[in-house]
This record gives structure tokens, sequence and C-alpha cells, in this order.
């Protein structure tokens, strides 16, 4: 993986200076590198972005949040792999909303190309465009890139600390660098003799940075080995702090309820019920809605629910069949983007067979098991907050401009997430508690969304619907034209982020159609905006989760209507397409035992998904037990280019089908009176420990770059559900969730 330049003198040295013995070693690929965000105190080191050390030994302050998914254990294996010291003698914290913290590889997956066809010069293109993240203060854990992110600039940190420590070591004891060697936190002598890292943090202060070559892959301890999780312990001990257990001396405990008509204001309310409640302190009008600060939360949520609210109507149709019929309106317009448009659809090849259908799928929640929640202090000329989120830079910009404070009078504490997918890079929940907060002035509040509430104001993934029409002849797809409409989310968030409307062709819109690795000589995909006010984000995948649906299931039916075995059928179309992708279905098939047939009473289906530089192949079975349908067994195969942590990413691709399975057997957000109908988890279900099947999980490493594994997972599982039951039942279902069709076992 190339990056930009090499090590630019002085800015590997933030500050060039130790102070109580510590010295702080970062590497940036810009010449300007971002401020240090992390100011010493009493008795401390004067700190860099990424790595300090100091008497206590290593601290790495990682700039991605932690919600499951091992990014703390694995960027601390970068940072041990070259600064040679042992995993247990890392310290990872949560750095502070800081633009060093800069995510360097989001950028690039907004390039216009379709991922897996990418050459080496847009591969680097798309690296040295990871500098403008600097520039927009991009400091985000998402999209699957937090290793593409971290994976040279970690490395490259912890080579040339290692060499400048060598270098203080060598002037001390004056011998050339070259005949020292290090291990284990320490700089071994030619004689044998160890020097703690600590102790030649002072003099490494004072030296240039040496710029260091990375160790051949050859060479690494714990790259690509099953490293144990370094949040294990914690969180298997109840002692990893997530937003929920923040406590802070005096603190007080608050609960809000808004509009349920969403984006409705609100006319009026009667807090007196409210207010006679002993132990509740505060009615706080939040405009378009109210919360209540009481001694806990409980009293807190039962207090605002005795609040008397008349609330304004919503700006978007108030039923579900209305909402999907302007979803539907936007096939009528022009489309905001054709990614793809290979060939010429408009002429149906000679004696070629027509496939014609249509889907939709419902919108979604997040559903994060911890509900939205934050704790601020407010003291008028400064707020701290604490939470979980996924931008701290974004959220102390809006806690900012909510407080009217400039942003360096808010400091942003990251807990543990309890769940993101998505959710907790929205900014609603920090912009709340910050008017908690300061309706209650130098106390703490922690604000807490109950699980109803959480549920019915989510930024949901949109509700969509494509129209698809294809060709087969000679048992090949020789065309494909696919429309998608939808809302936008990346408009939405454009628009929440900047204040203004995002607008041009939107790539997230069609991900997953226009991008996977099939070569049909016909090929078009285009995207059409829907116009409603449903407030959408990005969930767990984005525009894939709906269009893998999409695009695989029609590609099964397709190969039915070829007459052909459906995993042979997409094998034919990869092959010459894409080697890594058609290593994937190759690796499901010998897997599984894929025969294409199953015995009576048994079905599977197969699907493939390209989505953040990773190819997913996966087969799930599904059994009939006496009319109840349980979906037995699945098969995932990967390809990550490299894998940093292998069984780290095998349990990312499991719990992401997990994620996706929920979502196609259960999952619906559905509008009446322009309010949202599911409120807990009954009404918005999930698999089960007993309705979940056995995983079998093989991790590839053939494709030319590092691919991303948080989301990868979840678009196959839906089609390849499908598939299956349409094997089992000889059933073809175009409309999420499945449960309304089939009596699946709950």
């Amino acid at each position: 993986m190339a990056s930009i330049g090499k090590i630019v003198r002085r800015t590997f040295l933030i500050g060039s200076a130790a102070i109580v013995g510590g010295v702080a070693f970062g590497a940036y690929y810009v010449t300007r590198p971002a401020a240090n965000p992390l100011k010493p105190g009493e008795g401390e080191a004067a700190l860099n972005p990424f790595v300090l050390i100091d008497q206590n030994g290593v601290t790495l302050f990682a700039p991605r949040a932690e919600m499951g998914q091992g990014v703390k254990t694995t960027w601390a294996a970068l940072i041990a792999e070259e600064l040679d010291v042992d995993l247990d003698q890392i310290t990872v914290l949560h750095g502070p909303a800081a633009a060093a913290y800069y995510n360097t590889a989001m950028i690039g997956e907004g390039l216009p190309n379709k991922g897996y066809d990418i050459s080496n010069f847009q591969h680097n293109l798309a690296e040295a465009l990871g500098v403008i993240g600097k520039v927009l203060s991009l400091q985000v854990t998402g999209g699957s890139t937090s290793m593409k992110d971290g994976f040279v600039r970690m490395r490259e940190a912890g080579a040339s600390a290692r060499e400048t420590l060598k270098q203080a070591a060598a002037k001390r004891l004056g011998v050339d660098r070259s005949q020292l060697t290090t291990e284990a936190g320490h700089v071994i002598a030619p004689d044998g003799s160890k020097i703690p890292y600590p102790e030649l943090a002072m003099d490494a202060a004072k030296l240039d940075p040496v710029e260091a070559h990375l160790r051949d892959p050859s060479e690494w301890r714990y790259l690509g080995k099953n490293l144990p999780r370094l949040d294990m312990v914690g969180k298997s001990t109840g002692t990893a702090e997530f937003g929920v257990d923040v406590r802070l001396p005096g603190m007080k405990f608050a609960s809000v309820r808004i509009n349920p008509k969403l984006g409705g204001g609100m006319k009026s309310f009667d807090d007196s019920a409210a207010k006679s409640m002993p132990g509740v302190e505060k009615v706080v009008d939040l405009g378009n809605g109210v919360a209540v600060v009481a001694s806990n939360t409980w009293l807190a949520i039962q207090a605002v629910e005795a609040i008397d609210v008349e609330w304004e109507d919503a700006p978007y149709p108030p039923e579900t069949n209305a909402i999907f019929a302007k979803i539907a309106e936007a096939f009528d317009k022009s489309p905001n983007s054709t990614m793809r448009d290979d060939g010429d659809v408009s002429v149906m090849p000679e004696g070629a067979t027509e496939i014609t259908a249509e889907y939709t799928v419902p919108y979604l929640a997040h559903a994060t098991m911890e509900p939205m929640n934050a704790t601020a202090l407010f003291s008028g000329r400064k707020l701290e907050f604490w939470g979980g989120n996924q931008a701290p830079t974004f959220m102390q910009m809006k806690i900012a401009s909510a407080a009217n404070l400039d942003s360096e009078q808010v400091e942003v504490h990251t807990t543990y997430l309890g769940g993101g997918f998505g959710r907790r890079g929205e900014f609603d929940f920090g912009v709340i508690t910050t008017k908690v907060a300061m309706a209650m002035p130098n106390v703490p509040v922690q604000t807490t969304w109950s699980r109803e509430e959480d549920m019915r104001h989510d930024f949901y993934r949109p509700g969509a619907m494509a129209r698809m029409r294809g060709a087969v002849k000679d048992g090949k797809a020789v065309l494909i034209d696919g429309q998608v409409a939808s809302q936008s989310c990346t408009h939405q968030a454009v628009e929440r982020i900047t204040g203004f409307a995002g607008g041009g062709p939107d790539k997230v819109l069609v991900e997953g159609l226009f991008n996977q690795p099939y070569a049909v000589p016909n090929y078009r995909i285009s995207g059409h905006i829907a116009d409603l006010n449903i407030p959408v984000g990005f969930w767990r995948s984005v525009g894939n989760s709906h269009n893998g649906f999409f695009h695989e299931t029609f590609m099964d039916e397709m190969a039915h209507a070829a007459g052909r075995d459906p995993l042979e059928f997409r094998l034919e179309l990869m092959k010459n397409e894409h080697a890594p992708s058609a290593g994937c279905l190759e690796a499901v098939r010998e897997m599984s035992g894929w025969t294409g047939k199953t015995p009576d009473g048994v079905g599977r289906g197969v699907a493939f998904t390209y989505s953040f530089g990773t190819p997913v192949a996966q087969i799930v079975e599904v059994v009939d037990e006496s009319g109840t349908i349980r979906i037995n067994k699945a098969w995932i195969a990967c390809d990550m280019g490299l894998a940093l942590d292998p069984e780290t990413v095998k349990a990312q691709m499991f719990g992401g089908m997990i994620y996706g399975l929920s979502a196609a057997c259960y999952g619906a957000i559905t509008f009446a009176d322009g309010e949202v109908e599911q409120f807990n988890f009954p009404d918005y279900d999930a698999i089960r420990m007993h309705t979940s099947p056995q995983v079998e999980v093989r991790v590839l490493e053939a494709n030319r770059h590092m691919g991303g594994a948080g989301e990868p997972g979840t678009p196959p599982s839906m089609p390849a559900l499908g598939n299956a039951l349409y094997d089992l039942t000889g059933k073809r279902v175009r409309t999420l969730p499945f449960a309304d069709h089939f009596d699946l076992l709950v």
C-alpha cells in the first residue's frame, strides 16, 4: 500500500520536546502536520496525537471508535509491530476531537469507480486525496475504513519512533545505531545490556526524527495473526465504560420525548403532572419536544411520558403506502446518476429471453443495544461531553453551535459504543444532551433515550424500490438494466453537517448495483432520488444493504430463467472479470459441498456482493421442520487482500451476516398517522441464539488491495436467504421482510 512521500522532518516529533521524561511520536502524510490536540498537565508528557512514551510505558491514542469491531486491538498491533513492544505493554485510549485524527481513507472511497477494477494509479490517487480529510476535520469511524486508514501511518510512526530511540541510545553509548537492536520496549546494546524506552525519551525528544523502512511481513509478530482483544477483559467484567456507564459527582439524569411525527414541531405542552413527581427537578423545552431532569433515569422517563403534548404534523405522507408511492414517483424523473452504462440496453439481443422484476425493501432502524445517550457538563464558558460517537469533530462543532461556544470550548470524551452501525455518526443526541445541560449549569446531566424513543426517532435506512430488466441467451446474462429509487442518505447527511443542501450524483444510492464484477455486455444502473423528508442515514453497509438484495435476487431469477445452476451462472460471468471475487464463490462452493441440488425439506441459496473493497460470497441453508422454516447453516468466504487479524475478520463477517439476516427476516419500520409504528424489540425482532445458523467463515487474501471488514458481510445475507427460501418452497418473494411471507422460526 503506497503512501504520499516520506515522513517529513520535524513532523515526527511533535513540538520536538519532552516533559517529565515523556516523548511523543507520530507520522503524517502531509507536509504540515495537524496541531497536537493533547495538552500535558502536571506530571504528564507533551503528547502527540498517536503514540506517547513516558515513564509508564506506551500509550496509543486511537482515532477510531471501538464499537465491537476490534479496532483498538489492531491499531495497537500496528504500532507494536514496528516499535518493538509487546501488545500487553500498550495502553489504548480514544483520542479527543481533533483534526489530527482525520480519516485518510474515506475521501478516496467516494471516487466514481467500481472498486474491483481500480488501477494502481486510481488507488494512489485515492490515498493522495486522503489529506482532504484533514481540511474537513474528517475524524470519522465508518465505511469500513479503519484499517485502510491506519495500516501504513501507524507502522511508520512505530518504525520511526524505534529508530529515533535507538539513535538516542547510540549517542549515549558512543556507538553506531546499526549496532543496536530493540526488543520488548528496550534498546539492546552490543554487550546485551538493555535501556528501557522511557529512559531514552528525553534524549530522543532533542533529535531530528529518523526515517525508517517498514519491516517485511515475514518479520511480523502480530499482524496477520489472531490476537487477544485488548477490550475483552473490561467488557467481560463490566468495567469497560460505555456512555450509559459515565458517572460524575453530583450527576443528574434526564430523558427526552420528541415529536413522533418526525420533523414536526410542538404546539404546546402541559408539564404539571411531571413537575409534581418527587425527584423531578426541571422540565426543558427543546422546541420540537421536551426533556425532564430528575434524580434517576427511570423517574425521568416516567415523568417525560406524563407530559401532555400537542404535536404538529409530519412533513411527509402519513401512511407507509403513500410514502412508497412517493418513492415510486422518482422513477418518472430523470436519474440522479447513471454510474454504469455498458453496451446498449435499449436493444434486446436477438434470441434472448427477457426477465423483469420489481423489488421493495422497507425502512430500517439501527436498533443499537445501547440506546442513544450522552452526558454533558456546561459551565457557561466551557462544555464537556461524554458519550459513544462515530464523528467526534463533527459532534464537537454541532455541540458548540448549540451552546453558542467556539469549538475549542467543547471537549469531547468518546466512550465505548454499545453499537453504532452508522447511528452514532449522527449528532441529534449530542445536541439534545447539550440543551439539557445548559438548562442545569454547572451540573453534569446524563440524558438517556428510552428504547421506544430511540426506535421511533432514528435516521433510518431508507425504504427503496428497484425495477430490474434483464436478458439471458445461451445460458448467460447478456443484459441488465436496473433502476433504484430511494431517498438520498448522502444528501441528507451533507445538509445536516454543513447546513447546505446536498447535491450531485449519489454513488451511495447505487452502490452494490453498479459495481458488481459480472461481465455482462449490456449493463446499465440508474439511481433516482425520492423527494421525501423522512430522516434517513447511513445504516450498516448503506446502499449495498438494499442493492445487494435487488441485484442478487435478480441474478438468481436470471439463472433460473437460463436453466443454470445459480452458483455456476454467477461464476462464469465473474471469473474473467475479477478473479478474487470468483475465488470467493469457489470457496463457498467447496466449503458447503454445493451441488446445485437439495433434498426435500432443504433449500440452499447463494449470493455475492462486492462492497467496501471486499468481495463476499455466502450460501445459506434453510430446512422445513413440520411447516416451520429454520435457518440451519451458512457459509461465508471473503477476500480481504490482507487480513490483519483473521479471527476479527471472521467475527465481523459473522456479525454482519446476522445483522443482515435479522433485517431480512423481521426488519421493517412502518408509518401510521405520520408516526413510526415500531416501539421496541417485540415490534422489531432480531435473530436470536436459537434461530441463528451454524456458520463457517473463510478469509482469503488474493485481492490486490486491503478491503474493509465491518460492513461487507451484511449485503449478501438477505438475497442468499431469499434464494434459499425459493429453493425450498418455489415461492419467489421480492419484498422484505420474509416473515411476512413465510412461517419462520421465532
